[in-house]
């Protein structure tokens, strides 16, 4: 009999074709085409190296199988198939293999931050409507400039996509093709920007999507996309990502906490709000920090919305001769933040700086322990229940 081997698999639905684990990975395991990001079990040998890089959880999926699924398998894949029951006769039984999954996710998931899941009554994503091979074209409608500091320039970019579909859905991400080749004489890979839209448009009933893109300093793909101009066309790949998605409960609250250009997605949650729900679309607030005032895009419309929509703390690091963080403010804002966690309706919203985890995480577990609760058992249960989101980069 053939023992049953498990195998580390990235499951299409979630992934926002990053790279990251591609590129994280000492063994060159993972591959990708246009469709998809695969694993080659005939390489894997289960380090666990590119589990806690990956942003979406989609990495962390695993199947117990009697022959491995091929590279061929998994490119044609929309979704990842079900465990599969073993042949009568294994040598492993059905409680052996329970064992081993549960074995298997355990050690998956130690480090990695758990699964990713969407919230329960957030809306179907649109994944992988437009790929690599296959990209739409839009055209651009508008070039905005965000802040006023020489070292952080960033833009509101408007893509126009007239005719063709662009079903994206708040918290989605699109990609974006720098035309040119690489050092080594290969096309770009698309670089990922959240969308800082509603599902109706930039515009309500347009066919545009809006970017927040920060100038990197030697970045292909920022630079490429700051010196756009009204009229370019732009190669775009996506929509991806299905977790980090906006409830469409009514009753849902929403904390978000952001920084930089990690914005986006709040402020495509802020404007879909407003949108669907009007003077019922409070319940919700927002730490967003940045260096100064001039440093924070936004900063003029987010003073236009108003506190009954949206309750704002925005937080500079480089403002006088004390340095504040997102982490700080919650500290300040104890009360107000322990209340949030103490409700079953909200939902945690972390996108900006990979840096920022570390004290947002601190600050959490000190609000969460003043109501009595162990913030990792908490975040575990909100993160089941589809109600704890992170994208950090």
């Amino acid at each position: 009999m053939t023992a049953p081997v498990k195998q580390h698999l990235i499951d299409p639905e979630i992934c926002i074709r990053c790279y990251t684990c591609e590129m994280t990975c000492p063994l060159g395991a993972i591959e990708h085409d246009d469709t998809n990001v695969v694993v080659d079990a005939s390489k894997c040998n289960f380090c666990m190296d590119c589990i806690p890089v990956c942003p979406t959880g989609s990495i962390d999926e695993w199947r117990i199988v009697t022959e491995p699924y091929s590279l061929e398998d998994q490119y044609g894949w929309d979704e990842l198939p079900e465990q599969e029951e073993l042949a009568e006769g294994s040598d492993t039984s059905v409680e052996a293999l329970d064992d081993a999954v549960a074995q298997l996710l355990a050690e998956a998931h130690a480090g990695a931050g758990g699964k990713a899941r969407p919230p329960a009554s957030a809306a179907k994503p649109t994944v992988n409507l437009y790929t690599h091979a296959r990209p739409a074209t839009a055209r651009v409608q508008g070039n905005y400039r965000l802040t006023d500091d020489p070292e952080h320039d960033v833009r509101h970019i408007i893509l126009d996509f007239a005719g063709l579909p662009m079903p994206v859905l708040e918290g989605q991400s699109v990609g974006i093709l720098p035309p040119g080749q690489d050092a080594e004489g290969k096309p770009h890979l698309p670089r990922l920007y959240s969308v800082s839209s509603p599902r109706d448009g930039e515009r309500p009933g347009y066919n545009n999507v809006s970017l927040t893109v920060k100038r990197e300093a030697g970045g292909v793909c920022s630079n490429y996309i700051c010196d756009l101009a009204t009229g370019d066309e732009v190669q775009v790949t996506g929509p991806f990502g299905a977790t980090f998605l906006l409830p469409d409960d009514p009753e849902a609250r929403l904390l978000m906490i952001c920084t930089g250009t990690g914005s986006a997605p709040m402020r495509a949650f802020t404007m879909r709000r407003q949108r669907a729900l009007g003077g019922k679309s409070g319940g919700m607030v927002m730490f967003f920090g940045a260096r100064t005032p001039e440093s924070l895009p936004y900063f003029g419309p987010l003073k236009k919305v108003p506190t009954s929509l949206l309750d704002q703390h925005l937080v500079y690091s480089r403002q006088g001769d004390e340095k504040e963080y997102v982490q700080d403010r919650m500290m300040v804002e104890e009360d107000k933040v322990a209340e949030l966690l103490g409700d079953a309706a909200t939902h945690i919203y972390i996108c900006g700086l990979r840096g920022m985890e570390d004290g947002v995480e601190r600050a959490l577990t000190n609000i969460a322990e003043s109501i009595g609760q162990q913030w990792t058992s908490l975040r575990d249960v909100m993160r089941e229940e589809g109600r704890y989101h992170v994208e950090t980069y």
